[in-house]
């Protein structure tokens, strides 16, 4: 899984993608605190939460133009600085007057996002190669996500305490320049290059979204599933607060899911290589319905946690197979708007998904959580048929393709 890292673009790659991403994790409880400590206003700490999807939801389709029309590693770049001018209009924000500044840079920093991801996304075969490469840079880059998550929050919350709000926006837009540096330094490639108007490229993509049968099932199931998946994730909390004892217990559960995400990666780089898309993704998304089950029926932290444990490696595995599925069937030159289709439909469903949990749950938790666990199980039976046709992977030679003005360098997979 580590070879990877031998590549040197992949390297800088992914020091710039875990650097903006752990500055980002460490404002994820910060934000939200600071502005219910301005306002005392639980609704208006709940709209950061709200400005963050908005982006992706109504640019994602425009995003995916400009990644597959522009040099993606000059994209990723002015997405990085965006972010990091964004992020410093939150030093500005002293009192409830200055609230609507919030929602403002966060706004503009997921517009760098909605851009950054799909980019990055299909820069890396470019990097990498289609190959076993491809597999372990996903799973490298599935740890270091379960990393973040398991340590960005908390972090975040403890130097929120120690340190204040000011250092940690700091600390965020330095991490978007170190990304921003990172990816710079990777080798200068071809750029895409297309010709003609970007409304044709955007007809384009939806049409090779309706007969591709691959790209096509992902999106459709992957969108569902997350959003059960927010559903679930809506309830956490409050469960973890009344049934296994307060924030403190709830904060170790949560730990649960990420150490879930650090075993699910090299497990994900065995699987993917070996199981048809098909079956790794159903087997996956199985297990997140049984461990979400098991951790709403615990009534004690350690079984809680080891349920958390289970839905964390499952939910890695169903979204790392997923998404190495995605880049082998999808061509380079259509990959960026396939990708920003996908990160649209996982927000849209990740936002109604956060709605339905508390209509659910006034019902009561056992409907909120089995209508939940019962849609993912359905997606697991769905993506079973919907990938009939789709054989085990055959891995091309890893061999990406060559810089501008230089020969090629011996592949390397994100």
């Amino acid at each position: 899984m580590l070879d990877v890292l031998r590549v040197k673009d992949f390297r800088l790659l992914w020091v710039g993608r875990a650097a903006s991403q752990l500055g980002t994790w460490l404002l994820v409880v910060a934000v939200p605190a600071h502005v219910l400590e301005l306002t005392g206003s639980v609704v208006a700490a709940g709209f950061t939460m709200a400005a963050e999807f908005l982006a992706p939801l109504l640019l994602g389709p425009v995003a995916g133009v400009v990644v597959d029309r522009w040099d993606r590693r000059r994209v990723m770049v002015c997405a990085d600085l965006l972010g990091a001018v964004a992020i410093s209009a939150l030093l500005f924000v002293d009192g409830p007057d200055d609230i609507w500044l919030v929602y403002v840079a966060l706004l503009v920093e997921s517009v760098g996002t909605v851009v950054f991801r799909p980019a990055a996304q299909a820069h890396t075969p470019v990097v990498v190669g289609t190959g076993r490469l491809l597999t372990g840079a996903n799973a490298v880059n599935a740890a270091t996500d379960g990393t973040v998550r398991l340590l960005g929050a908390p972090l975040g919350g403890v130097l929120l305490v120690l340190a204040g709000f000011t250092p940690l926006v700091w600390l965020d837009v330095v991490s978007y320049l170190i990304s921003a540096v990172a990816i710079a330094a990777t080798a200068r490639r071809a750029a895409p290059g297309r010709s003609g108007s970007g409304l044709a490229d955007l007809r384009e993509g939806w049409a090779f979204l309706r007969r591709a049968p691959v790209p096509r099932a992902l999106l459709l199931v992957i969108s569902v599933f997350l959003g059960a998946n927010a559903v679930l994730g809506s309830l956490l909390v409050p469960f973890g607060v009344r049934v296994l004892g307060g924030p403190g217990e709830t904060g170790v559960v949560l730990s649960g899911l990420g150490v879930g995400f650090l075993l699910g990666a090299p497990i994900t780089r065995v699987l993917t290589d070996r199981l048809r898309p098909g079956y790794l993704i159903s087997g996956a998304l199985t297990g997140v319905a049984v461990g979400f089950g098991l951790l709403f029926a615990s009534t004690s932290v350690p079984y809680a946690v080891a349920a958390a444990v289970l839905v964390g490696l499952a939910g890695s595995t169903t979204l790392g197979g997923a998404q190495t599925a995605l880049q082998r069937s999808t061509p380079n030159a259509v990959l960026g708007r396939v990708g920003a289709a996908m990160y649209t439909g996982e927000a849209g469903a990740s936002l109604a998904g956060a709605l339905a949990g508390p209509v659910l749950l006034k019902f009561s938790l056992a409907v909120a959580v089995w209508s939940a666990c019962g849609l993912t199980l359905l997606c697991a039976a769905l993506v079973l048929v919907l990938l009939r046709g789709a054989g085990r992977p055959a891995p091309p030679p890893d061999a990406p393709g060559p810089r501008r003005g230089s020969a090629p360098e011996p592949s390397a997979e994100r």
